[in-house]
């Protein structure tokens, strides 16, 4: 029997419920710790309402899109994502690589906000914001879940990630293809494996990440690479072998977004150059805001992806070039949405 109190003098509440944003134990597994999963790393519940984002974005190739996690212990320096745990009163720095907060409904919310029939199908991007096979999903798998909820509508989806843990959804990617419903972006910035180590501690190793593009590829599955970010003065001279290599892979196309550090994303990265990279610090940061008009980045919409001026212009003749001689044609295909359907009643187009 519960005990009940009247409660205590001078405090409205005599209750102490679990906070929404409580604590998830979490003790790594022996696979987890060799792939390098920090037993520091604190999860979070998120107790979120929603699960679709959508954007009106003209840079983003998608309307909607769906995160289960917030904060990426993936590290990488130059994440556009890190500002986005400063509005949970944490830090860019390390607190968005060690406190990540947890979608536990994610799977459940998406089935919900699918069945409405206000929902317009429509292609879903996975990992719009942080990336979707991040370490934590090893554990958690509500990508595997959400991926689940998706095909069972017959939802299109689009993947963006860094690690090869996407590999272990082969099996229900390949029905998505049966119906034109899943095209897959492997994103790699570098070839040079100790300068990864440095800029994305915890991503899966380039050699890993094509070899998720050929296990990919062999399956049917339609995958293009996407160096992105390109760092000035640091990653750009590896356009070609990066294309290269994901072409003889098996990528169909490629694509690449430069350099952009919004926030306060700028000062850690450029301290990340300082320690890393002191020698190039000055040519990386000045070749920065030679895209940028004079800034460390940009919010003008077309321009913010690209950039503008001459070195962004050799960037993209230099990418083109590249597509060019690796003989690839697309960079990414049109999913098809004709095939959307809610449990229990009958497909959209028919209603």
């Amino acid at each position: 029997m519960d005990h009940i109190t009247d409660g205590f003098k001078g405090r409205g509440s005599a209750e102490n419920p679990g906070n929404r944003f409580d604590k998830i134990d979490f003790i790594p597994s022996e696979e987890e710790i060799a792939e390098g999963l920090s037993p520091s790393t604190v999860f979070y519940k998120d107790a979120t309402r929603s699960i679709i984002t959508y954007n009106d974005s003209p840079d983003v190739g998608f309307n909607a899109g769906i995160n289960p996690y917030r904060g990426c212990e993936h590290g990488c320096i130059y994440c556009y994502a890190r500002p986005g745990h400063e509005y949970l009163g944490l830090s860019l720095g390390l607190d968005f690589e060690t406190k990540i907060f947890v979608k536990e409904k994610a799977p459940e919310l998406l089935r919900k906000e699918l069945s409405a029939k206000k929902y317009q199908p429509q292609t879903i991007a996975l990992s719009g914001n942080t990336d979707c096979y991040q370490p934590a999903e090893r554990r958690f798998g509500l990508t595997r879940l959400c991926l689940e909820v998706l095909h069972e509508f017959r939802n299109p989806v689009g993947i963006v990630t860094k690690n090869y843990l996407v590999t272990r959804d082969i099996d229900i990617l390949e029905d998505f293809t049966s119906w034109n419903g899943v095209l897959v972006a492997v994103s790699i910035t570098t070839l040079d494996p100790k300068l990864k180590n440095l800029m994305e501690p915890r991503t899966s190793e380039p050699g890993l990440r094509l070899k998720a593009i050929e296990k990919l590829s062999n399956s049917g599955i339609p995958v293009i690479v996407m160096v992105a970010p390109v760092l000035p003065g640091l990653t750009d001279h590896e356009i070609p072998n990066i294309i290269q290599s994901a072409a003889d892979a098996g990528a169909m196309g490629a694509g690449y977004i430069m350099l952009r550090l919004p926030y306060g994303v700028s000062d850690i990265f450029s301290r990340w150059l300082k320690r890393h990279f002191p020698d190039r610090m000055d040519k990386v940061l000045n070749r920065v805001r030679s895209v940028r008009d004079g800034e460390l980045n940009s919010k003008d919409f077309h321009d913010r992806m690209k950039g503008k001026g001459i070195y962004a212009e050799q960037v993209k003749d230099m990418f083109e070039v590249a597509k060019r001689k690796a003989g690839m044609k697309n960079n990414t295909i049109e999913l098809s949405t004709d095939h959307f359907r809610r449990p229990g009643g009958t497909q959209l187009n028919l209603l």
